[in-house]
């Protein structure tokens, strides 16, 4: 099978797709049209995407800032359409003009972007590093042994992760995201096994995907626990900054597995991938026709699919 390199993201009513320095973000809207949108990403990683561990980092901090843009790309399109409705109601004889909607928005999108990268990195350090920590600490008067504790420190962060997806799953909608995610997982499926992309095809394809963002951050807390194992601090403060500031090189390491997984099939390679796959029965659910339309309109946006298929089947 051949790797296609094409990956994506779940919005809010709708689904990212990126190919290279290419992404758009198609949305479903509330009078039920699709809207893209096409960008770049504004850099040249040739270079760096040639040095292992290193891309890896790059790649993790790339993607989070991506994902959080087009979570308020897609935000933008229901803001735009509430600000609008709000105009007219306050001003009915003020025509809303396009610039000052865009100009609203680009305020908006900025604070909050600034907002939300704050709020994520203190909750993901308490909930993720702070948390797991000391609760581990808790056992020293009954365990001596470092390596087991930092065992239990991993397992405890793991448990606290998969509370984390249960909890945030029973919302209404976070669950249609998850939707989303599930169409993004199968129209990429669909794509890499051959078939033409359609909704009849993509709505048999899996699901799940080894690639996923889901899958990245399960096999970063797994090798956490072996890197902090071996990494140890006298020193309690030493300690937590040093599990911070080892994310990076966690993140490097994470992603030079995924890379691997997504080439090749094998036995190892499957049992490796398949906590991530677990967990993806948690962030992704079998989506809806719409949702799938948007996807695939997501990937036409930025990869030829057509010529990918016909080349798998000239192999």
């Amino acid at each position: 099978m051949k790797f296609s390199g094409i990956g994506g993201q779940a919005v809010m009513e709708g689904v990212m797709m990126k190919n290279g320095v290419d992404y758009a973000v198609a949305v479903r809207t509330s009078d039920g049209n699709i809207e893209v949108t096409k960008d770049k990403q504004k850099h040249n990683r040739d270079t760096i995407n040639k040095i292992p561990l290193i891309r890896g980092v790059v790649a993790f901090v790339d993607s989070l800032v991506l994902g959080i843009s087009t979570l308020m790309i897609s935000a933008s399109y229901f803001e735009e359409e509430d600000t609008k409705s709000k105009d007219v109601e306050n001003n009915p004889q003020r025509e809303v003009s396009n610039e000052d909607i865009e100009s609203k928005k680009r305020a908006k999108e900025i604070a909050e972007m600034a907002v939300t990268i704050t709020i994520s990195t203190v909750i993901a350090i308490v909930l993720f590093m702070l948390l797991p920590y000391g609760l581990s600490k808790l056992l020293t008067n009954w365990l001596d042994s470092p390596n087991l504790l930092a065992l239990i420190e991993g397992i405890l962060r793991v448990i606290i992760f998969l509370l984390y997806i249960v909890i945030i799953s029973r919302m209404e909608d976070i669950k249609r995201v998850f939707m989303y995610h599930g169409a993004e997982h199968k129209c990429i499926n669909c794509i890499e096994h051959g078939l033409e992309l359609n909704v009849e095809n993509v709505r048999i394809s899996s699901r799940f995907h080894k690639r996923c963002g889901t899958s990245f951050l399960m096999i970063v807390l797994i090798i956490s626990i072996f890197v902090f194992m071996f990494i140890r601090f006298d020193n309690n403060l030493i300690q937590i900054l040093a599990r911070i500031l080892l994310v990076p090189v966690i993140a490097g390491l994470s992603y030079e597995f995924l890379r691997i997984a997504g080439r090749y099939d094998n036995k190892f390679i499957e049992a490796l991938s398949a906590p991530g796959l677990l967990v993806q029965r948690l962030t992704t659910i079998e989506p809806e026709d719409e949702m799938i339309e948007v996807g695939i309109q997501s990937v036409e946006s930025v990869f030829d699919w057509k010529e990918f298929v016909q080349s798998i089947e000239l192999e």
